[in-house]
Formats: structure tokens, C-alpha cells, sequence
């Protein structure tokens, strides 16, 4: 995947973005100096080349999943096959490769304890390829972050 190049005005828009998502082309049209179509246009740009995506972003804990954990997973065929079949498991929201002692870390919310035993016990060690799968319960969000320096 090739780089995008931004300029000012572009990271003026993804900035007003990551702070309201639901922010008016309006409102971006005066940040920038910009005209509301031409802001239009820029949003969908950074859209299409994958830049940005506007999702709704939910609270695990509001939603009744308050038992949440990172599971780090040692594979010993193709990871990314192992990722693809964890992938497709309930309660699995992020799955990321890695180096180091593990080769993917997996992010699962859950309603209680003993569904996040069920998913680490009676599914991800039971994938073809998975050698270890040690999880690190969270006890809370300390950081949360949309933005990154540079937009």
C-alpha cells in the first residue's frame, strides 16, 4: 500500500474528523476556507483512498461486555490463515500480527469470565496451527485514542 499524500488542508479534515466523525461539511467548509462541496469532495477522497473511515465507535462496557482481554497467540503453520479462522470467533474485535513471542495478538470482549474461557479454551486453542494462547485480562481502558500526531 503506497502512502497518500496530505496536505494542511487534508490533515485539517482528518483532525476535525477524529474529534466529531458526525461534524458538518458546514462546519468543515469554515475551518478550512474551503466551500461545503469542495470539502465534500476531499472527505470522500480521503474516504476512497482508505485514509479515513467514519464508523460509530461503541463502549464495550455500555454495551454489557465489561470482561475484555488481549490473547497473544504462538502459530506453527501460516498465520495468516490461524488470524482468518480467529477472525470469524464471537467476541473477537481486533486480531493484529505480530514479531516477537507471539505471532498475533487477538483482542476479545466478553459478557463474563467464563465466555473469554470459552473463547480462549474451547476455540482459538482448538484452531489448526495454534501452539500457545496466553490472555492478558484487562481491568480497564487507561488511553483510548482516534488521533495520531500528524493529522
Amino acid at each position: 500500500m503506497s502512502r497518500v499524500h496530505l496536505d494542511d488542508i487534508d490533515r485539517t479534515l482528518l483532525h476535525e474528523l477524529q474529534r466529531d466523525g458526525r461534524v458538518s461539511y458546514t462546519a468543515l467548509a469554515e475551518t478550512t476556507g474551503l466551500s461545503a462541496p469542495a470539502v465534500r469532495q476531499r472527505v470522500q477522497r480521503l474516504r476512497d483512498e482508505g485514509v479515513v473511515q467514519i464508523v460509530g465507535v461503541t463502549d464495550p462496557m455500555a454495551l454489557g461486555l465489561p470482561v475484555m482481554a488481549l490473547i497473544g497467540v504462538r502459530v506453527e503453520s501460516d498465520v495468516h490463515t490461524v488470524a482468518d479462522r480467529i477472525s470469524e470467533l464471537s467476541g473477537v474485535i481486533y486480531v493484529v500480527l505480530t514479531s516477537g513471542s507471539f505471532d498475533m495478538f487477538v483482542e476479545v470482549v466478553c459478557k463474563e469470565p467464563a465466555e473469554l474461557l470459552a473463547v480462549l479454551n474451547d476455540h482459538i486453542k482448538r484452531v489448526p496451527g495454534v501452539t500457545r494462547a496466553e490472555a492478558f485480562t484487562y481491568f480497564g481502558i487507561h488511553t483510548h485514542r482516534f488521533a495520531w500526531p500528524g493529522t
